[in-house]
């Protein structure tokens, strides 16, 4: 239910700019991306499987922190997952927003563990956020390291994706977690997640597609 309010509340969106506001036709294609990027955030922190319980504001980068981590949990196998307190320090911070302090923790846990998968993942969470949501050649190379520590997973791979519809490279980002997603085991930690969220993306973008040419017309 919580994508179909997302995507309804996209697509009004879409028609009051286009037909309240009048904007030219050749300013829709941005505002297409813009809203897709939006829902794209909804991608990492929406949780529809959830019910809604009232809760303490907090600031944008700690709510964002909190998401990042959660998701990273949600997607890494059990054999896969830390038992470094360092990595459990840097959680902390990142669910502050604290992103280039974690980062400084996360190099270490590698550093103890260069065969520590989880925290691979988490230091490039940790230095793609730093850089506001950018994948850095650091970024890269962690998210790297984490794939073939655990070739089975679906962690590098989301965030990968993530990071490039971010950034408005919405197929490119698609193509990723679709890529990652016929390639994995059928039991593969965090496929039915990446499984959700794909379907979840593939939705908005139809619909915000159809809306355009709709009004195209």
């Amino acid at each position: 239910m919580s994508w179909i309010i997302a995507i309804v509340l996209a697509v009004a969106c879409f028609g009051v700019f286009a037909f309240v506001f009048k904007l030219p036709r050749n300013s829709w294609a941005a505002v297409l991306a813009a809203l897709a990027l939006g829902l794209a955030g909804y991608a990492l922190q929406g949780s529809p499987d959830l019910p809604g319980a009232p809760g303490t504001p907090r600031a944008d980068k700690a709510e964002e922190g909190g998401a990042i981590v959660d998701m990273r949990k949600q997607l890494v196998g059990p054999s896969d997952r830390s038992s470094n307190p360092l990595v459990l320090t840097a959680d902390a911070l990142v669910r502050r927003g604290q992103y280039s302090n974690a980062a400084a923790l996360l190099r270490g846990a590698v550093h103890d563990n260069p065969k520590d998968a989880e925290a691979w993942l988490a230091l490039g969470n940790a230095l793609t956020f730093q850089a506001d949501g950018m994948l850095t050649p650091a970024a890269l190379l962690s998210y790297r390291r984490a794939a073939q520590l655990s070739p089975d997973s679906a962690g590098p791979a989301f965030f990968v994706g993530w990071a490039l519809i971010r950034q408005g490279k919405l197929i490119e980002g698609r193509e990723v977690w679709a890529g990652r997603l016929e390639s994995m085991p059928k039991d593969a930690p965090g496929r039915d997640v990446l499984e959700k969220r794909l379907e979840g993306y593939d939705q908005i973008l139809r619909k915000l597609v159809e809306e355009a040419q709709k009004s195209g017309r």
